[in-house]
């Protein structure tokens, strides 16, 4: 009997442990030290794919997929806030021990927010293609205030114009959107799928509260190595010169520059795995 109830009460827990990440799904796969790995915008956490077949030998991967992107259930505004406490809450719960961070795009900027809050809960962090504020990404001299009654970033009205979008030809329109930043036809195809598969509001939602949120002078409390990969914007000297005025607050970092689109993993996969261990191997 008194196994009974312990087992009872075993999966009780479990449920409850699950219920509790409302603003994310986590898939474990793998043995070692912990990688929290964080999708972009839009993305399920199948982009990583590839990247955790190639890490889950010597690491156990805790790979997201946020809430109401690709088919997860949404959650209420402000949704990235959220994300960021219940993932450092997760990583407290779970006892993981300085886990790495990676993150691309959207999930860059989920890492950074991290690593700033919390600099000694959190270890290495890779940041693929993804930067501390993305509003200033053409004009550094922006800020999130002078941006507030700008009416192209009202929460509202880009809501709105999300949920205005047809579902028919969704898919196809899509697909030629991320052609611009991934090279592969097919992988495009899958990324405006999970596009298409997202909660409308939320993809309005996460991008104004990204764009709003200027992480350029936190980051300077990140106390772990960081390690920044970026797409070519035009040309290398472009893309070095954009993300060290994005990063120059941030003490120990590695500014490497992709010959790739947005999509690194997917258009460099050899480089980037190569880029992604000699970090993780080092001291």
């Amino acid at each position: 009997m008194k196994n009974v109830i312990f087992t009872i009460l075993i999966v009780f827990l479990g449920f409850t442990s699950f219920a509790q990440q409302k603003s994310f799904d986590v898939k474990i796969i793998g043995k070692g030290k912990p990688v929290v790995l964080i999708p972009g915008y839009s993305c399920s956490g199948d982009v990583w794919k590839e990247t955790a077949d190639h890490l889950k030998n010597k690491y156990q991967l805790h790979i997201l997929t946020l809430a109401g992107y690709a088919g997860t259930k949404p959650i209420d505004s402000p949704i990235l806030q959220t994300v960021h406490n219940e993932i450092i809450a997760y990583v407290k719960t779970n006892k993981l021990n300085k886990p790495i961070v990676i993150g691309h795009s959207l999930g860059a900027f989920m890492g950074l927010w991290l690593s700033s809050s919390e600099p000694d809960l959190f270890g290495k962090l890779i940041c693929v293609d993804g930067v501390p504020f993305i509003s200033a990404l053409t004009n550094p001299d922006i800020t999130a205030d002078s941006l507030k009654d700008d009416p192209r970033y009202n929460l509202e009205a880009v809501i709105n114009n999300f949920k205005a979008i047809p579902n028919e030809g969704y898919v196809d329109y899509m697909t030629k959107a991320m052609l611009y930043q991934v090279q592969d036809s097919t992988r495009a195809r899958q990324i405006a799928e999970w596009s298409y598969a997202s909660d409308r509001r939320t993809l309005g939602a996460t991008i104004i509260e990204m764009s709003l949120t200027d992480l350029r002078k936190d980051i300077a409390r990140i106390k772990s190595p960081v390690l920044v990969l970026t797409s070519l914007f035009n040309t290398k000297e472009n893309s070095t010169k954009i993300y060290n005025q994005q990063y120059a607050a941030l003490p120990n970092k590695t500014i490497k520059v992709a010959d790739s689109k947005h999509f690194i993993m997917y258009d460099q996969p050899e480089w980037f795995y190569t880029e992604i261990d000699t970090f993780l191997n080092s001291k």
